[in-house]
């Protein structure tokens, strides 16, 4: 490091002596490439000049410094050299000043950047090719207005796509005369927790759990998605989305404890810092993404599994998983090597891409095309709900604002960039966002560790614990466990135990010659349920005695849930569920009678009931 006063004007190439200049190797392409995005990056705080031009100026500098590191020039007289000279320079930059921070305070850290610095300075020529190859011939400086934004009214899509699926059925499954009502549900807690069920289970209904207010909270969420979709009241509906939507998880109960209500927590929490579009943020949404994707894929091999390890899982889960769609059929059908290579494709998304998220940048554009690709073709071939959509809309923060403008239409990015960023209207400054981010980034490593060592570290089950009822770090996964064989539950009732009539459900499989159903993004809750309880017994699912009893009492909100009533004049005596083994037909016997679905008797599930049995 240098201190020495100099001079830094030189009117012929418009250097301003109150500016730090930074000297570069002008026949460097290397340096050309880097000092232009360091020019973008800083505008006209920095000036910027070729040593060739301006080296006589500071004859104490030699050529070969000049050739050997970057040397920046401070007003004040002082001199900086290498990593050093990077760090001040692009702290000239509002929110780049982290670097420089680090090299001011903590230990080790100047010598090591030091280090990087003359090894890359080293072999410049070597570098040039493969920057070029990752980063582009220019290098702009990213920025993410146009990324949260549109991410914004795409997350207000979602949000008003889980509370319209959900307000269909809410009142069947958690209502005063549903299967399990919030009401009953919130009392309980109370009952064994006391006050601190307030914190254990958050939920608006604490004021009110009526039919009234279930419905007013999903209509309220209707709203302010379309809110949030618009462009009205962004900052206050995507805060009120979230105490809604947790609101509905916390009361739905076992109809609610999915992946993809937790990660629509998870995410809509985090858009509420997204008024402040910089890379915190965007850092953030990125290793959540990390953390869903690659964690989806650990736990496949975490369970040691056989079917994954081994690469027959998809075999299986076209016909196994919970509602199959008509493209599952066919896709069943394709030959084990085409099924072999796909799990095999499928892990290797999973689990090596995801470290793409944190590359340059064409790598990252390389990452959202796989995973977002991956998501989409498991939306086309099961009915996931939302999740897929959800996913595929993460992949957003894999971009910048150069690539949303490159393929998205002027008009649109016009209509996004309308009101301006204003400042002094943000609710949260940088160092409250700084402290967020550490906090979130040490829960989610926190749940990672937790997936791997069978338990969360020391020092973080206290903290991981008491945000959990909230959503805002989770652990994710599916089909760690691959199920080979597809049990189906038939409810029948009866009015004289004798002859007994087949209650129906609109989309899980039940006639053998109906044809699977796409029903994604919408997520019928009773079918999905019905899966998980034909994988246990009824015993294992309290749910299902509530579900009967509510047969038998001919409950209307809950019989809407159903495709058919075959007791439409009074309910009938008695209800009892029969056990079959379903699986997908081959295409000749398809061919021959029209069968999607073939069966076959494995007993009761439960034995004939009636009220003053279940009661």
């Amino acid at each position: 490091m240098y201190h020495r006063h100099v001079r830094t004007t030189d009117p012929d190439i418009g250097i301003n002596h109150h500016l730090p200049l930074l000297v570069f190797d002008g026949d460097c392409g290397f340096c050309r490439i880097w000092v232009d995005y360091w020019r973008r990056l800083t505008g006209d705080r920095v000036a910027y000049a070729p040593y060739q031009e301006v080296s006589q100026q500071f004859p104490q500098v030699s050529e070969a410094e000049f050739q050997y590191a970057v040397q920046l020039f401070l007003p004040d007289g002082r001199v900086l050299s290498g990593a050093h000279a990077v760090f001040l320079a692009i702290s000239h930059t509002p929110g780049q000043g982290w670097l420089l921070w680090l090299y001011q305070n903590v230990w080790g850290f100047p010598v090591l950047a030091q280090l990087i610095y003359r090894f890359v300075s080293a072999h410049r020529s070597s570098f040039y090719y493969p920057t070029r190859l990752l980063y582009g011939q220019l290098l702009h400086p990213p920025e993410y207005l146009l990324v949260c934004r549109l991410f914004v009214r795409l997350l207000g899509i979602i949000y008003l796509i889980a509370f319209a699926s959900i307000g269909t059925q809410v009142i069947g499954l958690i209502g005063s005369e549903g299967i399990l009502p919030v009401g009953d549900f919130l009392e309980r807690v109370q009952a064994g927790i006391g006050v601190d069920g307030y914190w254990r289970a958050p939920t608006l209904f604490w004021i009110s759990s009526s039919d009234l207010a279930l419905m007013s909270v999903v209509a309220a969420g209707g709203v302010l998605s379309l809110s949030l979709i618009l462009g009205f009241l962004q900052r206050v509906a995507v805060i009120l989305l979230f105490v809604l939507y947790l609101s509905l998880v916390t009361a739905g109960q076992v109809f609610m404890a999915y992946q993809w209500d937790i990660l629509l927590l998870e995410v809509g929490f985090l858009a509420i810092f997204l008024s402040l579009p910089g890379p915190a943020v965007v850092f953030l949404f990125r290793c959540l993404l990390f953390r869903f994707m690659f964690l989806s894929g650990a736990v496949k091999l975490l369970s040691g599994d056989a079917t994954w390890r081994n690469f027959t899982a998809l075999n299986f889960h076209y016909e196994t998983q919970p509602l199959p769609t008509w493209t599952s059929w066919y896709m069943h059908q394709l030959p084990e090597w085409f099924q072999k290579g796909s799990v095999a494709m499928t892990l290797a998304i999973e689990l090596a891409i995801p470290f793409l998220i944190f590359a340059p940048r064409r790598l990252r554009l390389f990452a959202a095309v796989c995973l977002g690709g991956l998501n989409l073709l498991v939306f086309l071939t099961g009915n996931f709900t939302f999740f897929n959509l959800l996913a595929i809309a993460l992949c957003l923060f894999l971009l910048d604002d150069a690539d949303i403008r490159r393929w998205l239409p002027a008009r649109i990015t016009k209509l996004l960039t309308q009101r301006p960023v204003q400042e002094n209207r943000l609710f949260l400054r940088n160092g409250a966002l700084t402290i967020l981010a550490a906090l979130l980034l040490f829960l989610g490593v926190s749940q990672m560790v937790g997936t791997f060592s069978g338990g969360l570290p020391p020092g973080s089950k206290t903290l991981v614990r008491w945000v959990a009822p909230f959503h805002v770090a989770n652990s994710y996964g599916l089909f760690a466990v691959m199920t080979t064989t597809r049990p189906e539950i038939r409810i029948q009732g009866s009015n004289d135990g004798q002859t007994w009539k087949d209650y129906e459900f609109k989309y899980k499989p039940g006639r053998l010659l109906q044809r699977p159903r796409w029903v994604a993004p919408h997520q019928p809750r009773l079918d999905w349920q019905m899966w998980f309880a034909a994988l246990g017994t009824y015993r294992q699912n309290p749910w299902f005695i509530n579900f009967a009893e509510r047969l038998l009492l001919g409950s209307e909100p809950v019989l809407k849930l159903l495709d058919n009533n075959p007791f439409p004049e009074e309910p009938p005596r008695f209800v009892r569920a029969q056990l079959y083994q379903y699986r997908f037909t081959d295409l000749t016997t398809k061919r021959t009678n029209g069968s999607w679905w073939g069966r076959e008797y494995l007993g009761l599930y439960l034995p004939p009931a009636s009220l003053n049995v279940t009661k």
